[in-house]
């Protein structure tokens, strides 16, 4: 079995390749009208720039999973700018697909915790419904809508979780059918755990993110060795391999919060398991150091005995 790895939005290793330069709406306020579009157009433009750039250097050290940044458009939903930022950068969206697709690299969106369909205000599921289908403009300018996913969590539980779970269901149906053919859900560290999080991906028939520190933080009570080869049923009919997310407790004090670096110790088992089971999936790694985190995660896993390094970013497993 392989596993593949990747890491979130920005090379660390990179000078100054920031993919999520923004503007706040206070700053933006303040200029004048030519100088608002100026702005955003620049931005724009720095971001694209510097997520291409990414992608260069992901290729070149043959890590073939990455997660674009969210915030490449400054103030794309904000309900008083609303822009056009597509035609402007048509040739730019469509080198970045084209890249991405010569390179058959797997990629990906993550809005923001904002964006759930668990809350009783109508004001919050539209503003969710907004983000997911400013995400999906993105992979559509990019051509890869048929190729790209958009993560997002349940949400809250506002202290009834049952009742919530079918507003969460109610609520989904908001969101137009072609953006929820791109969606998957992940399980939380703190309210929906992994089973509860796979019984949703279920009934709406979409692919479930297991994430492996935010089960460590919130157990549930099925095992992983029932629940991971459930998990993976839900990416029956996907080109692409289940993916998970992978990263490690700063401290037993903050065991929440994620730690520069992934600790190998705290994941071996769950690698072990995986390795029972014999099927390829795919490490997305949320270590605060990035590319570099995930690199150095590669290295050390790569020195167990049975592990063999093929790629610069894959792992073979025997």
């Amino acid at each position: 079995m392989k596993i593949r790895f990747g890491y979130v939005a920005q090379s660390i290793s990179l000078w100054d390749a920031s993919p999520s330069k923004t503007i706040t709406w206070t700053r933006y306020q303040q200029l004048s009208e030519k100088e608002k579009r100026e702005k955003l157009l620049q931005i724009t433009m720095q971001n694209l720039d510097h997520s291409l750039r990414m992608l260069y250097f992901n290729i070149a050290h043959e890590i073939e999973l990455y997660r674009f940044s969210s915030s490449i458009v400054p103030l794309a939903t904000h309900p008083n700018v609303r822009w056009d930022f597509i035609t402007p950068f048509r040739e730019k969206w469509h080198e970045i697909g084209e890249l991405v697709k010569k390179k058959q690299l797997r990629i990906s969106f993550h809005p923001n915790q904002f964006t759930l369909f668990t809350s009783n205000k109508s004001e919050i599921t539209k503003n969710a419904v907004t983000d997911m289908e400013y995400h999906y403009q993105m992979l559509e300018a990019m051509g890869l809508q048929h190729d790209g996913l958009i993560n997002i969590h349940i949400g809250g539980a506002y202290g009834e979780k049952k009742k919530t779970i079918a507003r969460f269901h109610h609520n989904l149906q908001t969101l137009p059918t072609y953006v929820k053919k791109v969606m998957t859900l992940e399980n939380d560290d703190k309210t929906y755990n992994a089973e509860e999080t796979l019984s949703a991906c279920i009934e709406e028939n979409i692919p479930f993110i297991f994430d492996y520190h935010h089960h460590m933080a919130n157990r549930c009570e099925k095992p992983l060795e029932e629940l991971i080869p459930l998990s993976f049923e839900t990416w029956k009919g996907f080109a692409q391999p289940p993916k998970i997310h992978i990263s490690s407790p700063k401290s037993d004090k903050e065991f929440r919060s994620h730690a520069d670096f992934v600790d190998l110790d705290f994941i071996l088992p769950f690698v072990k398991l995986l390795q029972e089971l014999k099927h390829d999936v795919d490490f997305m790694i949320e270590a605060k150091a990035k590319d570099q985190a995930m690199l150095k995660l590669i290295a050390d896993i790569s020195k167990i005995r049975g592990i063999k390094r093929i790629s610069g970013g894959c792992i073979e497993l025997k």
